[in-house]
């Protein structure tokens, strides 16, 4: 790159301690240094230092660390992919154990902040590094007794390896591990007789790796003879062939014969498969050359006022600045940059898979370039040895139609399902509240979806209302078998009696009560809600007006022997009595067109009760109105009773007042029973209750009034005669 023989680098490359390498002074200490020749430069001032195995998160601060750049990702992108994976996966709850140093703490420090919401720890244990067989044993039986069934370990090698060790010896051998690159990559451990029965399918993160051009050519043409002075490469020859090279001094071993080659020899020496630290460093003197290369090409020759150098003037801070402005390609395709001291994230995804052999092999299965992850997840092999993901929770998800709700005491992902009550839903997983429906709709039986409210009201074809219907039609069959036993015995004194035409009068009006309350049965509609009201208080007004003037006719009719009852008397000849009832029955029929067309009762939708059906029913808009119709009723009814009361023992063999009073009676006992059985009653059942009123009522108008009389007419004719009538 345009440097001469006798130039030396003067970047430093930092050694292979993970952690701060620190002296008892707490100064940084620096290994190795590379040059074009073998001559170490004094060092006379602060020097750029590339690391390719230093991945503290601290040494990212430039204002403590200016001069530092290195070729090894930072531990917090470590944990932030360690974090991703997990909830890739949706494992909620992990164990984890980590080392109880910076690279331990500050890892799942990270961890837990990039998953919080989404992954709880289940426990926590720390390794220390003096007291690693204890500290694994304890780690081991938290594992054996957790329900945490992914384990997360950030830790190197040794602390590995005894952790499995004690987990053999448990017996432990379901546990899903996910793994750091300190210990993901080790040899070691992949060749453990307790990793083959406890680790299988370990899942984690590892120094990205790539191949080197020429670098395996280079290291299989290694030979002795050619570097006499290598140490490490002549006790490696004599290992690796059993024989001592010329350059040896060992007298145990034969000589080579200098046939001896690596190019046919397979090691972890001659393997070129997982080049990671070893293209870290290659990446690191690409980085330096770059900068020297840049430095003295420079086309400004006035070294003194840019930032250009001659070979021989080569200054820290000039180099410092073409070190951080690095930016080229690799041979392998890759671009590499600086982002102040540091590279951009990149990483191996590994996994330990077993051989057809039955030994653990570690398996590529993706890659990670920042925040992307490139996974394929069915060439993951897990522990169970399938392809189906761990499960990894604390308490199995909410269906939809449930809610979370936390246990007492316990993480938050730790929680009961609770099932929606009815009128609300939650549509999907693990929701925290339910939501309630709109008023119009109602939860389905999974409480999954809001549907639309049944509507629901008194309908011809359930029982209450077949019944109901029954019972009124067989009244007005009734009613109108009287009618004809009445009209074919019009002439008879028992029927002529007190007035035949209110006596017919009255029967029609009975039969209108009860087919009346059929109008109730079914679905409400506006004509329906407006014309049902109007018929059962007309029906009952013109029902008791005849009874009154029946009542204040009998009491005329005693009156009339005494001095002066001729004038009133005059007042209860046939015109006036039915002047009377329509008199009584048209005010009736006065308020109920004003009440009707200034506030009708509309149909409504009854949505103030809670259930899956909603009940369609006549609101009354106006309750000044309905409360007159109800009280004019009531009035009449009342004013009925203590007439046909005051009249009840006047002397007659056949007194009719005495039925009016059984009559009234009953009808009044009926509805002042029906206002709090109506105003109790939900739904549809307040208008079978007023329909029972209506039907109860006339049955009591109906027997107690008729029956008597048709007794008389059709079992006693006998009695039957003007002379019995009139007999006191």
């Amino acid at each position: 790159m345009g440097l001469q023989d006798s130039e030396t680098v003067r970047c430093w490359t930092w050694g292979p301690n993970r952690n701060l390498p620190l002296s008892q002074d707490g100064d940084i200490v620096m290994g190795g240094s590379f040059s074009l020749h073998d001559e170490t430069p004094a060092i006379d001032n602060v020097y750029e230092q590339i690391s390719f195995w230093a991945s503290c998160p601290c040494l990212s601060d430039r204002r403590l660390y200016p001069n530092f750049f290195r070729t090894i990702p930072s531990d917090i992108y470590q944990a932030r992919t360690l974090a991703q994976l997990a909830i890739r996966f949706k494992w909620t709850w992990i164990g984890a154990v980590v080392i109880q140093n910076d690279y331990g703490l500050g890892a799942v420090k990270v961890f837990q902040k990039e998953t919080e919401g989404f992954v709880c720890l289940a426990f926590l244990r720390t390794v220390r590094g003096e007291n690693i067989v204890t500290d694994a044993r304890e780690a081991a039986l938290t594992i054996q007794a957790s329900t945490a069934k992914v384990i997360m370990i950030i830790s190197g090698p040794k602390a590995v390896r005894e952790l499995f060790v004690q987990l053999d010896r448990l017996n432990v051998t379901d546990r899903q591990f996910l793994a750091t690159e300190a210990w993901s990559t080790s040899g070691d451990l992949l060749q453990h007789p307790a990793t083959s029965r406890v680790a299988r399918g370990v899942f984690g993160v590892a120094i990205r790796s790539s191949n080197i051009d020429g670098f395996e050519a280079y290291i299989r043409g290694l030979h002795p003879s050619q570097r006499p002075d290598n140490e490490f490469l002549r006790e490696y020859w004599e290992k690796e062939f059993g024989c001592a090279p010329v350059s040896s001094s060992s007298a145990s071993l034969p000589p080579c014969n200098g046939t001896e080659s690596l190019y046919g020899v397979h090691s972890h020496f001659t393997d070129m498969s997982q080049l990671r630290v070893t293209y870290n460093v290659y990446l690191a003197v690409y980085a330096a050359a770059h900068a020297l290369h840049s430095l003295l090409s420079c086309p400004n020759t006035d070294t003194s006022t840019s930032s250009c150098s001659s070979p021989h003037q080569v200054t820290p801070a000039q180099l410092l600045k073409h070190l951080s402005r690095v930016n080229f390609t690799t041979p392998q395709g890759e671009r590499f940059y600086f982002q102040g001291g540091d590279i951009p994230a990149k990483y191996d995804l590994v996994n330990w898979q077993k051989s057809p052999e039955g030994s653990l092999r570690l398996s590529l299965i993706g890659k990670v370039d920042g925040f992307d992850i490139d996974l394929n997840e069915t060439g993951i092999q897990w522990s169970t040895g399938s392809s189906q993901v761990p499960v990894a929770v604390c308490s199995v998800s909410c269906a939809p139609g449930t809610r979370k709700a936390r246990k007492k005491g316990k993480p938050s992902c730790c929680f009961d399902c609770i099932t929606c009550a009815s009128g609300e839903i939650s549509n999907k997983t693990d929701s925290l509240n339910c939501q309630r429906c709109p008023p119009e709709y109602w939860s389905n039986a999974k409480g999954t979806a809001c549907i639309p409210r049944q509507q629901d009201f008194l309908s011809f074809n359930e029982t209450l209302g077949i019944t109901l219907t029954t019972v009124a039609v067989f009244g007005a069959v009734m009613t109108t078998a009287v009618f004809v036993v009445f009209l074919y015995y019009q002439q008879t004194p028992m029927v002529r009696a007190n007035n035949s035409e209110l006596s017919f009068l009255l029967l029609v009006s009975l039969k209108l009560c009860f087919l009346c309350s059929l109008v109730f049965i079914g679905r409400p509609s506006v004509w329906s809600c407006r014309f049902q009201q109007a018929a059962f208080s007309i029906s009952f007004v013109l029902s008791i007006s005849c009874l009154q003037v029946k009542t204040m006719v009998v009491l005329a009719a005693f009156r009339s022997a005494r001095p002066g009852a001729g004038m009133f008397v005059k007042w209860f000849s046939p015109r006036k009595q039915r002047g009377s009832v329509c008199l009584l029955t048209s005010m009736q029929i006065i308020i109920c067109v004003v009440w009707l067309s200034v506030s009708p009762p509309e149909p409504h939708l009854d949505l103030g009760v809670q259930g899956s059906k909603v009940t369609v029913e006549c609101a009354m808009e106006s309750v000044l109105g309905f409360s007159l119709v109800l009280g004019y009723i009531g009035l009449l009814a009342c004013t009925c009773l203590l007439l046909a009361f005051l009249a009840r023992k006047l002397p007659d063999n056949f007194n009719e007042a005495k039925l009016i009073t059984f009559s009234m009676l009953i009808f009044c006992a009926v509805w002042v029973a029906f206002v709090p059985a109506y105003v109790s009653s939900p739904g549809k059942y307040s208008v079978a209750v007023e329909i029972f009123a209506i039907l109860a009522s006339s049955y009591g108008l109906l027997f107690c009034i008729f029956a008597p009389k048709c007794f008389v007419i059709l079992l006693r004719p006998e009695r039957n005669t003007k002379k019995h009538l009139m007999a006191r």
